[in-house]
């Protein structure tokens, strides 16, 4: 089965009821078949956007769970993703995609994903299918 790629906009939507897409993720979160696949640069966006409290002990709950979800993926961030990522930010100096959007397009065409978890229209700008949109 393919996997979908899960951006910080889709954790986000789930995690914080005042984010603009919440009711489209839940419902589409209800019916997602797919693994899915992340990295590890975004739990770390995630826990920057919700670092105060209580939504930082949110956080840490929701990443425990995340870590034992048996379909999902989390690709760690190395040298290997990094540096690619960091290229492709640093050559798009016309568009404001954020390094971390920039690693996961990186890691969604080496591991042929078209899809992403996200309304984040960084995601259509890089040829991939924001599901939230």
């Amino acid at each position: 089965m393919k996997a979908c790629f899960a951006d910080t906009f889709y954790f986000l939507a789930m995690l914080t009821p005042r984010h603009h897409s919440p009711v489209r993720a839940v419902q589409l979160s209800r019916s997602l078949t797919c693994p899915l696949v992340t990295t590890t640069r975004v739990p770390s966006e995630l826990a920057d956007a919700m670092c105060l409290s209580p939504r930082r002990e949110r956080f840490g709950v929701f990443l425990q769970q995340l870590r034992r979800e048996p379909r999902t993926i989390i690709i760690p961030t190395s040298d290997e993703g990094f540096e690619p990522g960091l290229d492709l930010s640093l050559s798009r100096s016309d568009e404001d995609s954020s390094l971390t959007d920039c690693i996961s397009f990186v890691v969604m065409q080496r591991e042929g994903l078209t899809d992403a978890l996200t309304g984040d229209r960084h995601y259509e700008q890089a040829g991939f299918v924001a599901l939230l949109k």
